[in-house]
């Protein structure tokens, strides 16, 4: 049997120091976090209410650019930096798959917005007019919902983050009426419908049981969501027993290689409703419960991603640097689709495949009576899972 892959981890704080932020468009300075360096961010989306979610992006407010110099690039991670820290073949892989991502409310840019970050970036053009890019609201057409900036802001990160991952996959937009699980579902169900590799949501809300918000268990499509950003605790649709969760980390490129630890912001543990994945019972998760999270990837705004959102929000627009694990979502969903499986796996694939599996074993998101739900370590831990991505063997 093949040991997991290892990197070298960065050494971080054990107790974690999350931005202390209330949610806001509006710009804001951060407390500091657990990480080497810190920079001012906040969350894009506002606070949910009762039965609502809030997107799980965090937007730096000490970098953003209208316009790029001639040869020169947009501050953040870009595609050729992802694709080399989790060893993908992005270059070769994907055509025919669809990555679906899953949004409240509209943005009225975006489309434009995803056409400026892949030619930045040498992509080819992926527009509704070649076939590879669709937007549609909840039901299908394209009347499309009020417009929410933050919201927004979300969408041109799920949509940059899956061209960054698989640039040779199509893109389904599917904006939901308003940020209500019940529209999130429909939306998520909509998605399903059209039969794409994978489905990304890159939201939250409370804990709560599938049968309260049956939306999805589609078999054959790789639905994944993100952990959320407020450290240890759990998230729902994370939760769910049907998505693969995803957490997030710090990814940082010493010149001789990428580490990793986890993001303080993470959101792990256990659900208080949904049962354990069939495969975590060989995973020491100690969650009689759904342990989240499975898998990981960058989700630190300080060592964000580059986004071009030319929707302001807040007073930031153009080029951007954002984390959360709203970030991470798209990116796993975008792997799925690139190792083309997902019609015969579900989610617990990753589970019996941990040799193509990265595993993070250094930092914190908190404190938490069980030590692995909140710390990083060797095996399944709740801020990173299983790890991050080497190739697309897990998925």
């Amino acid at each position: 049997m093949r040991h997991r892959a290892r990197i070298r981890l960065l050494t971080v704080a054990a107790t974690a120091a999350l931005p202390v932020l209330a949610y806001s468009n509006a710009p804001a300075m951060a407390a500091p976090t657990a990480q080497a360096s810190t920079h001012a961010a906040v969350r894009a989306c506002a606070a949910p209410t009762a039965a609502h979610a809030a997107c799980n992006a965090w937007v730096r407010t000490d970098v953003h650019t209208a316009k790029i110099a001639p040869n020169a690039n947009p501050s953040g991670y870009g595609p050729s930096d992802l694709q080399s820290a989790y060893n993908l073949p992005s270059s070769t892989a994907g055509s025919g798959q669809t990555v679906a991502i899953v949004d409240a409310f509209d943005d009225p840019t975006a489309e434009a917005d995803l056409g400026v970050y892949r030619s930045q970036f040498g992509l080819s053009a992926c527009t509704t007019a070649n076939g590879c890019f669709k937007k549609i609201n909840q039901n299908g057409g394209t009347k499309y919902p009020r417009v929410n900036t933050g919201w927004a802001q979300e969408i041109s990160l799920d949509l940059d983050m899956a061209s960054a991952i698989c640039p040779n996959c199509h893109i389904v937009l599917v904006e939901a009426s308003t940020n209500s699980f019940a529209n999130l579902g429909a939306a998520v169900n909509q998605a399903a419908s059209l039969r794409p590799a994978s489905i990304s949501n890159s939201y939250g809300g409370s804990d709560t049981s599938d049968s309260n918000a049956p939306y999805y268990n589609h078999p054959g499509i790789a639905v994944t969501a993100s952990s959320g950003d407020g450290g240890y605790g759990v998230e729902f649709p994370a939760s769910s027993h049907y998505v693969t969760a995803v957490g997030g980390t710090t990814l940082t490129n010493s010149g001789t290689g990428w580490t990793q630890s986890a993001w303080s912001g993470a959101g792990s543990g256990c659900s208080s409703f949904n049962p354990a994945l069939t495969g975590q019972a060989t995973a020491n998760t100690g969650c009689s419960n759904r342990a989240v999270a499975d898998v990981s990837a960058v989700a630190d705004p300080n060592t964000g991603v580059a986004v071009y959102d030319s929707t302001s929000s807040g007073g930031l627009s153009g080029w951007l640097v954002f984390g959360g694990t709203s970030v991470a979502s798209p990116i796993i969903a975008s792997v799925y689709a690139l190792a083309g499986n997902t019609a015969s796996i579900d989610n617990n694939y990753p589970y019996s495949h941990t040799s193509a599996l990265t595993d993070v074993t250094s930092g914190s998101n908190g404190t938490c009576p069980t030590s692995q739900w909140c710390n990083a370590g060797p095996g399944w831990d709740g801020p990173t899972g299983l790890g991050t991505p080497n190739g697309t063997g897990a998925f």
